[in-house]
């Protein structure tokens, strides 16, 4: 099994800035591409971002391109998202998640583990 924790929403005003995390821990397996999704109130979850194992390649939805960047700590079970400009429609759950594979995939339904989600509340 694999453990995914995340952490660092919180309530801010539009074009405020927060960082997530995500933790990993349990069962290892090679070079995992982590996910970032979210899924906002009375709406499906969408993918938001992605980072492979070594950090050299990301991948981002238009809507928040420019604006939030995903990257890996050095204990590379670790990933963030540092979230700028917010906006009310960045209002969502935000879940760290990755494929039994490790491949990138920016649908949900593929994903394997979950975390149990961080939310980030944007008011204008």
């Amino acid at each position: 099994q694999v453990q995914l924790v995340e952490s660092g929403g919180g309530s801010v005003q539009a074009g405020d800035s927060l960082r997530l995390s995500c933790v990993a821990s349990g069962r290892t397996f090679n070079s995992p591409v982590m996910h970032w999704f979210r899924q906002a109130p009375g709406k499906g979850r969408e993918f938001v971002a992605a980072i492979n194992w070594s950090g050299t390649r990301t991948y981002y939805t238009d809507s928040v391109k420019g604006r939030f960047t995903i990257s890996r700590g050095n204990a590379k079970n670790t990933v963030y998202l540092q979230m700028n400009s917010l906006r009310p429609e960045d209002t969502a759950v935000y879940y760290c998640a990755v494929d039994e594979n490790g491949y990138y995939n920016p649908s949900p339904d593929v994903m394997d583990y979950w975390g149990r989600g961080t939310l980030v509340t944007v008011s204008s």
